[in-house]
């Protein structure tokens, strides 16, 4: 029987990635966690394949060829959305509810008291966005079914008056009650597997829809050249978002304490680092700026009729052709709000944290700034200078599937940013948890 420390050397030539996904293996628990993982996200893939019935696939498919807003809430649904099953709008609402919370705690007094409890608020807070993730569903699954209802979809008219109307609360009730039971799967992967549970859900979706766009690249074979380029485009890009994901500004912090030893008391210090991330907001700023973007243009278009003399008709034409993914106005109005939405969201989300006031609470500070007010100033300067990188690197990721599109002149093969920051982000941070709990073993780790 091998140590620990012997196992952890590998053998001679094993490449380190295998030596230590055979090292996770060989541990009865991580083993357990990796394979409960597996099997939560196969049970997803088989719920997000359980339809509506009543369902016409082929004007349901045509939809999804013409309306940008279904494809965007189709990347959280995992391709659920995509047929229609009962877990169609996936976590969406979950994640709607806790964006939603986080913007709301600066705001209610309430809520910010909660913030400030420990463990046991952030408990209740998590307990009140489960709450309101079933009324976000119930609205969102009846208006995703009206829009699936008035494009021809659906056979029966989506009311909650007469005939249809026991039909239409069925099919509402099932969606949201698809979408708490996978809301409960990604936190039974949190709580006893590995990685963020959410996360991985909208991560196996992801992935589950490889295959079809590897097949949609044999359409252009005849275009290999432009082929060849966007594989190379999409590696630099991954490689990019790695690197903004990883980049931090590790601001110096020191802590002094006193200790009483032998009827005396000695004065310690330490020094560690505050790590500030350059992306801080993460894919938020992509959700909020193609949702604002996309939703104007989706209504437009049901207003739109080239041949009517109408005002508002011939206006919501020019607004639908203005804000389609084939104008160049749209990329330019998607960038700037991703960039927006990540200075809006970073300080949000960092004036939550008090990182100045626990630091002077625990005793630290950061060396030449007097703590209090000074080092919550000198952190706000930071932050804003790192996210300005942060940002710009967002919008570029946001904008990058229509340059690749101009520049391959590939049309039917599109890379979705928010897919491959899902994608690249999620992989990071299993693979981190994963190097955690092989350190801890005394194994050597995925990551160098």
């Amino acid at each position: 029987m091998r140590s620990p420390q012997a196992v952890a050397r590998g053998q001679p030539g094993r490449p380190a990635l295998l030596q230590a996904m055979l090292d996770a293996f060989r541990v009865p628990d991580l083993r357990y966690r990796i394979l409960f993982t597996l099997a939560i996200l196969v049970v997803f893939r088989l719920v997000a394949h359980v339809p509506v019935p009543g369902v016409d696939r082929v004007a349901l498919r045509a939809l999804f060829e013409s309306n940008q807003l279904m494809g965007f809430l189709d990347l959280f649904s995992g391709g659920a959305l995509r047929n229609l099953s009962v877990a169609a709008m996936g976590v969406y609402p979950y994640i709607t509810s806790t964006i939603i919370l986080q913007l709301l705690v600066p705001v209610i007094p309430r809520l910010q008291a909660l913030s400030k409890e420990g463990e046991a608020g952030r408990q209740r807070i998590n307990q009140i966005t489960h709450w309101a993730t079933v009324p976000i569903a119930i609205f969102q699954g009846y208006g995703q079914l009206l829009i699936l209802s008035r494009a021809g979809v659906l056979p029966q008219t989506i009311s909650f008056i007469g005939p249809d109307a026991l039909p239409t609360v069925a099919m509402i009730v099932s969606m949201t009650a698809g979408t708490m039971l996978l809301v409960w799967m990604g936190e039974l992967i949190t709580e006893r597997g590995i990685g963020n549970g959410i996360s991985l859900i909208i991560f196996g979706g992801i992935v589950a829809g490889l295959p079809q766009m590897v097949g949609q690249g044999f359409v252009e074979r005849q275009n290999m050249g432009g082929l060849l380029l966007l594989v190379i485009t999409a590696v630099a890009l991954v490689y990019l978002i790695v690197v903004f994901t990883e980049a931090q500004r590790r601001v110096p912090v020191q802590y002094g304490r006193s200790v009483f030893r032998g009827g005396r008391m000695y004065r310690q210090s330490g020094s560690t680092h505050l790590p500030l991330r350059v992306n801080s907001a993460g894919m938020i700023p992509l959700i909020f700026a193609f949702s604002i973007i996309i939703l104007p243009g989706t209504v437009a278009s049901y207003l739109a009729d080239p041949t009517s003399s109408s005002f508002i008709a011939r206006a919501a034409t020019s607004a639908a052709a203005a804000l389609s993914p084939a104008s160049f106005l749209y990329w330019v109005l998607v960038f700037l709000l991703v960039v927006i939405f990540a200075f809006f969201y970073t300080l949000i989300i960092f004036q939550q944290q008090n990182l100045a006031e626990n630091l002077q609470r625990n005793g630290g500070f950061i060396p030449g700034i007097r703590p209090g007010r000074p080092t919550q100033d000198f952190l706000n300067r930071v932050i804003v200078r790192i996210t300005w990188g942060g940002a710009l690197f967002l919008g570029f990721v946001a904008i990058a599937p229509f340059l690749i599109t101009q520049f391959t002149g590939i049309r039917a093969l599109q890379l979705s940013a928010a897919s491959l920051l899902i994608l690249v982000g999620v992989a990071l941070d299993t693979m981190r948890q994963l190097e955690a709990q092989l350190l801890m073993r005394s194994y050597e780790g995925f990551l160098r």
